[in-house]
This record gives C-alpha cells, sequence and structure tokens, in this order.
C-alpha cells in the first residue's frame, strides 16, 4: 500500500510551482533564467556589451529570454515558409535583426514623441513601423549595435521600450479620448499614470506569465477589458460618485477565457493600491509549473470570483472593498473612435485608418507635421491599431480630413478598412505560418470593389498562428492561419475560420464549423459570399454575430 501511495501523494502535493505555496525551486526554463538574472538587469549588458561587440557576444539566455524585458525580440529570417515554422529551432528561425517595442501608455503621444518614432523608424528600422493592438508602435530591422543610440532618443522625449515585452505588466491600456469625450463616465487618465512608478520596478518585474492592464471610462468599453489579465472599468458608484468596476483573468491565444467580475467599487485614488494588490497576488499565487497555465485566467478559473476577492481583500489590501455595480453596455458597436467627434471643449478629434496597423516612419512623422499644421500637438494610437489627432480646431477639420485621405488615410474610411486587425504575420514573426498584412491588405480591397454599399458593423481579424494576438475569437469573421490542402492536393496557406465572436453584453468567442478552412486566396470569394448570405438573412438590423449564431452550418461554408 505504501509504495503505490507515495507517488500519489507526490502528485497531489507538488502543486503549480506557486511561491505563495513555498515553491521556489523553478520548475521550466524560463523560471531558471529569470531566477539567475532578473529581466531588468540586461540593459547594462546590451549597452556595454552586446551593442558594443555585435550580435555574435549576445548571450542565448538574455537573447531569448531577457532582452523581451525591454521590447526586443529576434525577427524571423526571410524566406522560411510556414509549413516549417514548427520544425526549425529557434536559432534556424531567427535573424539578426530586432523587432522593437515602442511602450506608450494610454497611447498617449505629442506631435514630437511621434515625429521622433518615425525619424528613428526611418534611421534605422528601414522606414517600416506598426501600431499593435495594444497601443505600442513597433519598429523593424533593428541592429543591436544601434539600440543604445534608439534608447537615448527615445528617453529624450519621456518614451520607453522598458518592459514592453516579457512577463511583466505590459504596456497599460487607456481611452485614447479620456478627458476630452462628451460621453465618458470617468476620465481614467490620473488613475493611469498613477500605475508608471511600478513598470521597471523589480517588485513586479518576475510575474509568471505576461500581465496586462487596461484603464477606462469609456462609455464605449474600447479598451476591451473583457480580455486583460487587470481591468478597471468606469462606473457611477453606489453614491453617484463616478470610479472603477474591477474585473480580472481575462485572455485569449489558445485558451480563450473573459474576465470575472470581481463586484467591488474602486474609487479613483484606490486604482494604484488596487492594481498592486492583484499585480501582487498573480506573482505569489500564480501558476510557475507550465508556461501554458501561466497566465492569470487560470488562476482565477480554478479560484472563481469569490475566492479571488477575498484572497486579494483579506491578504493584500487589509480590509474589504464595498460592493460596486456592473458597468453599462457599450454605447457603440464600433469601439473605436474612427471618425470626425466633438469634444467636450468643443474642439474635435480625428480617428483615422491606417491599413491593419501597418505605416512607415515617413507616414508617422508626416501626420506630426499636419497635425500641428492644423492646431494640434497631441496624437494617440488605439487598440484597433488606428490614430487619433486630438484638439483640431473646428475650422481645421475639413482641411485636415482631405490632407488625411490624401495620403491614404482616411477618417470617414469603409467598413472593411476600419475594422480589419492583422498580427505581424510571417513578415517579422517566428511563430507564424502565413501571411497576415498583406493577405489583410488584399481582402479589404475586394471586398470594398464587391461590396461596396456594406456599411454593417463587422469585425475581420486575421492572426498568422494558433495564438491570438489580433483577438480571432472574438470577430466577427476570426482567420487563424495555417497550411491547408486544396482540392488538387497542394499545401497552401490558408485559414481556420471562426464566426460571431463579440464582446460586452453579447459576449461570446466565435462559433467553429467543422472543417471550415480556407485557402488564403479564396479569401475574398468566402467572405463576400458570406456576407450576401447574411445581408438576405438580416431580420430587420440583426447583428452579424446574432445571425451566426442561429445559422446553419451549410450557411457558414
Amino acid at each position: 500500500m505504501s509504495v503505490t501511495s507515495a507517488p500519489r501523494r507526490a502528485a497531489t502535493t507538488r502543486g503549480e510551482g506557486q511561491w505563495a505555496r513555498g515553491y521556489r525551486e523553478p520548475l521550466n526554463d524560463t523560471e531558471r533564467f529569470k531566477r539567475d538574472d532578473d529581466g531588468l538587469q540586461v540593459r547594462d549588458r546590451i549597452l556595454n556589451i552586446y551593442a558594443k561587440h555585435g550580435y555574435a557576444s549576445i548571450d542565448p539566455s538574455d537573447l531569448r529570454g531577457r532582452f523581451r524585458w525591454y521590447g526586443l525580440y529576434t525577427q524571423r529570417r526571410p524566406g522560411i515558409d510556414g509549413g516549417r515554422t514548427a520544425g526549425l529551432a529557434p536559432a534556424q528561425l531567427e535573424d539578426q535583426y530586432f523587432m522593437l517595442r515602442v511602450r506608450i501608455p494610454g497611447g498617449q503621444l505629442d506631435t514630437r514623441q511621434l515625429q521622433v518614432i518615425g525619424e528613428l523608424s526611418q534611421r534605422y528600422g528601414r522606414d517600416v513601423a506598426d501600431i499593435t493592438n495594444r497601443q505600442n508602435i513597433q519598429l523593424h530591422w533593428v541592429r543591436i549595435e544601434d539600440v543604445p543610440a534608439i534608447w537615448e532618443q527615445l528617453e529624450a522625449v519621456g518614451l520607453s521600450t522598458t518592459e514592453a515585452c516579457g512577463d511583466t505588466p505590459r504596456n497599460m491600456l487607456g481611452c485614447p479620448v479620456a478627458g476630452i469625450a462628451e460621453d465618458e463616465i470617468i476620465d481614467g487618465t490620473a488613475a493611469l499614470q498613477a500605475l508608471a512608478p511600478f513598470v521597471g520596478d523589480p517588485a513586479y518585474s518576475n510575474l509568471p506569465r505576461k500581465y496586462k492592464t487596461a484603464i477606462s471610462g469609456c462609455a464605449q468599453h474600447c479598451t476591451v477589458h473583457e480580455i486583460n489579465d487587470v481591468g478597471f472599468v468606469g462606473v457611477q458608484g453606489p453614491d453617484g460618485t463616478p470610479g472603477f468596476d474591477l474585473w480580472v483573468g481575462g485572455g485569449l491565444s489558445t485558451n480563450p477565457m473573459f474576465a470575472r467580475r470581481l463586484g467591488v467599487f474602486i474609487a479613483p485614488d484606490r486604482v494604484a493600491e488596487t492594481w498592486v494588490a492583484v499585480t501582487s497576488l498573480f506573482r505569489d499565487h500564480g501558476y510557475r509549473r507550465l508556461r501554458s497555465r501561466a497566465r492569470l485566467k487560470f488562476l482565477v478559473a480554478d479560484w472563481g470570483p469569490e475566492k479571488f476577492r477575498h484572497v486579494l481583500e483579506s491578504e493584500y489590501l487589509g480590509g474589504p472593498l464595498p460592493d460596486g455595480p456592473a458597468p453599462a453596455a457599450s454605447t457603440d458597436a464600433r469601439r473605436d473612435h474612427v471618425g470626425v467627434y466633438r469634444q467636450k471643449d468643443g474642439r474635435f478629434y480625428l480617428g483615422l485608418a491606417p491599413l491593419v496597423g501597418r505605416m512607415s516612419g515617413s507616414l508617422l512623422a508626416h501626420i506630426a507635421q499636419l497635425a500641428e499644421r492644423h492646431g494640434s500637438t497631441r496624437i494617440r494610437t488605439t487598440i484597433e491599431q488606428k490614430i487619433i489627432i486630438l484638439d483640431v480646431p473646428e475650422h481645421e477639420v475639413v482641411a485636415l480630413s482631405a490632407a488625411l485621405d490624401a495620403v491614404g488615410l482616411p477618417v470617414r474610411p469603409s467598413t472593411f478598412r476600419r475594422q480589419t486587425m492583422a498580427c505581424t504575420g510571417i513578415e517579422f514573426c517566428k511563430l507564424a505560418i502565413v501571411n497576415t498584412k498583406d493577405r489583410a491588405g488584399d481582402v479589404i480591397a475586394e471586398l470594398e470593389r464587391r461590396l461596396p454599399s456594406f456599411d454593417t458593423p463587422l469585425t475581420i481579424n486575421f492572426n498568422g498562428c494558433p495564438n491570438s494576438c489580433a483577438r480571432v475569437q472574438t470577430a466577427d469573421i476570426g482567420l487563424r492561419g495555417q497550411i491547408v490542402t486544396t482540392a488538387d492536393g497542394r499545401s497552401v496557406e490558408g485559414f481556420h475560420v471562426q464566426l460571431g465572436g463579440a464582446l460586452s453584453a453579447a459576449a461570446g468567442f466565435g462559433r467553429k464549423v467543422r472543417g471550415l478552412k480556407v485557402a488564403a486566396d479564396d479569401l475574398p470569394d468566402y467572405i463576400e459570399r458570406l456576407l450576401t448570405r447574411y445581408q438576405t438573412a438580416n431580420s430587420g438590423g440583426e447583428s452579424f454575430a446574432a445571425w451566426v449564431a442561429r445559422a446553419t452550418a451549410e450557411d457558414l461554408l
């Protein structure tokens, strides 16, 4: 009996590697390199060793690990097709150039900062820049020798790449029109700024996994709190004073989960304290044994919101939080702020639509110049890969709109241009299987030509690998890249299709239909056929997601 019971006891007491339970010995390679040296320490080696001696001098545990703490990832080596992605080691996939992610809290930039990013892209990044769906801007083709100069110029204008990646509090999302939107519940800017001191703090630089924060008082819920690790959502408190509702445990990737409400009301001056408490709880109780189960969402799923709230209040806050109301549903089916809108002060903001976030440094710099020429000094990036120019005087709106349209940045774009998103894809990403940016651009152009009058809100999200950087599970049409076999037996780039995803009051992950895979070249035909069926069957204003939910599988093929 003792022979068989001993292994069983070991299995049940092994745990998930939580520090709070005494599991300090690293249980995987990532936890080991984090124990050996904090990711924040790699900055000195970049400045004093690697930038001086070149790519060959970089220690592998820094290259593929700690570099992320400063927003650096090696790029995919050109010419490696998607079918080989899973079969090659990192050293075979990676090039000697880097993607460098610039951290932009709340998407808040002034024109000088945008100008500098544009100039850096031109000087060091082959004039390529991507706006991400977390309000960052990514440069490509960066050499390690140039990183110190890039950092110096970013830091001179108040920007950095610190903890833009890694097992850290990554870029914190905020409503890009905070403080100026006529319908906002609360301006979340002060709460967002109160978290700035914790970026680069060693107390939070070794979390079990990446950690995503959203803080917004936007009536449109434009920071998608439902899929962040921790979200503060604007609400009217029990006494009528605005504050925040607290959500925890959201995330997508291969195990998507929506965040859970804790049912508490957070006064504005308690956001920082509460964020520290939630983050510390994750640091101490989060799972560190398996990387695939290390996100906060797994702990919340196992504990449930009641236990999570109890531990948060009793162990990390020293007392209970007041109960609070749930947020109202979003006021707009589109959460992107694209278009022309009046601000509280009577001026206007213009939300413009780059093509799936792909920009050039030259164009970024030109946007900064156009904004200044027409009376603005404030720019915002959005989580939909878009850009907003704030504070435009009314008499400048028409001229600025025309100038933006002339350089391919419409403020009144088609639904397809407005609501299509694409991750980096095989062009630069080592995990990707297919091209995304170019494919998405081609699909947009074809759908604009074929369905010029289609104006229903509709999201089309392209992802290059099995993960969900482009939020495919919550899109109306979610496209996840893979290699597919055609009728004549050829292996080609294609996409697994997931349909009818949604957030907010209509929250739900997209519907999967058995066998629904589409070759990349066939996407325009497939989406046109699908949208034509939707328009024919639409029962008086029915959303695409609602139609998908009741459609037959045959309707969706």
